[in-house]
């Protein structure tokens, strides 16, 4: 039997073999077409220099204002700490711990993760707490928001041009820095880091052989493709990851319930969110609230149509996406439907996609609080439509992780044989597994 390790397709669960890829290939499955995995040229070395690059420039990124403004002849700068303890001290405790947590502790928390796993993988050691760390790399990748926040400093300056002088500060740079080295950082994922761990020869390669009544299935932490019992061949309970030791599931356990439970959540959440104010203004012409669609005239009206259509694709047009588009994927699981299930695939890859951009306008409030806070002239404080959306946006990347896409796959693999066969896949520039 082949050494060669086994993946599965985290959108079907098809099994393959993984074979190692030529500069410029990419392996995708054939029969979703999810992208299994790419050729990389970075080294372990590499990605442990760009993390640690990462690290500090993020150390400058947060100790530097990224904002500054002046209104006659004071002048005020912000950070993101600065925005997010103003927030606070205003009384908006649940948006302060949003955005807190999105652009700064979680970021931070998966750097070092990063970090800790790399610098022994490097050397040829397996890392302490490998298994624990990587469960919680793969729990935090998606809720780490620095290319928002950078996104919203850009509305903000936008916002504020009209009221006084604004321009950027030492940190808007370091954030921009930042930005491009954690949009490299995204492409290892705790899979890939496994597979480097796999190469260095520190955790062991298992090929399972499935019995009667067992089923191929791959982990969700760590991507180890081991044999399990089949739930319509009565074996029930929690499996274990061999390699890992997280909880496995032949399907997400009550997916469409929670995904059901949480749509309802987040289109309840919606209507206060767009209702309400999202921002307060006060100035020595009286005090004002606005709202999301609000913001979005004002800024039209101002001659920065551009930013006003950024605005309204990523705090409605995306929210409202996000919750339409997984409402059709699940009446289509629930109906049984069989049809366009590869449309479908790439529907969901969306709504993951962009699921994160709608915290946009959450981070150019805060930011704004801090900034606009001339006691007199002009202050500008979050408004209770902010809470709302923030968890607008939670409850609609929860839902998408609750949403199980295998769900749509199962029904047409009933009749095509049995589950967890090993497939090959033709070399070539890009590779189908």
């Amino acid at each position: 039997m082949t050494r060669e390790p086994l993946i599965s397709c985290e959108h079907c669960a098809n099994i393959f073999r993984r074979h190692e890829l030529q500069p410029g290939e990419t392996a995708s499955c054939s029969r979703c077409g999810t992208i299994l995995w790419r050729y990389s040229r970075i080294s372990l070395s590499g990605w442990l220099a760009l993390t640690l690059a990462a690290l500090i420039t993020f150390v400058v990124a947060n100790g530097y204002p990224v904002i500054k403004m002046s209104v006659r002849g004071m002048t005020r700068e912000a950070s993101l700490l600065d925005a997010v303890v103003m927030t606070w001290q205003q009384g908006y405790v649940a948006t302060a711990l949003m955005t807190g947590l999105a652009g700064f502790m979680l970021p931070l928390a998966q750097l070092c993760l990063l970090a800790w796993v790399l610098v022994p993988l490097a050397s040829g050691r397996e890392p302490r707490g490998l298994r624990p760390a990587m469960r919680l790399l793969g729990m935090l990748r998606p809720w780490c928001m620095v290319p928002v926040f950078l996104l919203g400093v850009v509305v903000s300056v936008v916002k504020l041009a009209g009221m006084a002088r604004v321009g950027p500060a030492p940190g808007l740079f370091a954030f921009g820095a930042l930005t491009v080295l954690l949009t490299m950082l995204d492409r290892l994922s705790p899979h890939a880091i496994w597979r480097h761990a796999e190469q260095q020869g520190v955790v062991p390669v298992r090929v399972p052989s499935p019995e009667p009544g067992q089923v191929l299935a791959g982990c969700h932490v760590c991507g180890q493709v081991q044999a399990m019992g089949h739930p319509d061949a009565g074996h029930a309970g929690v499996a274990r990851c061999v390699r890992c030791h997280a909880a496995m599931h032949h399907r997400k356990p009550n997916s469409l319930g929670r995904t059901w439970a949480l749509l309802l959540a987040a289109s309840v959440l919606y209507v206060p969110a767009n209702v309400l104010p999202i921002m307060n203004i006060g100035s020595i012409l009286g005090d004002s609230g606005h709202t999301i669609l609000g913001g979005v005239v004002e800024l039209w009206e101002t001659g920065s149509w551009d930013i006003a259509l950024i605005v309204f694709v990523a705090s409605v047009v995306v929210p409202l996406t996000k919750i339409l588009a997984l409402v059709v994927l699940a009446c289509a699981v629930q109906w049984r439907s069989e049809a366009n299930l590869r449309q479908r695939t790439r529907l969901y890859e969306m709504v993951e996609l962009i699921g994160q951009w709608s915290m946009l306008d959450v981070f150019v409030v805060i930011l704004l609080s801090a900034l606009a806070h001339f006691r007199g002239i002009l202050e500008i404080s979050a408004g209770p439509a902010a809470g709302a959306f923030g968890l607008v946006v939670i409850l609609t990347m929860l839902a998408a992780m609750s949403f199980d896409p295998r769900l749509a796959w199962d029904r047409a693999a009933q009749g095509a044989g049995p589950q967890g066969t090993e497939r090959g896949f033709a070399a070539g520039g890009h590779n189908t597994a």
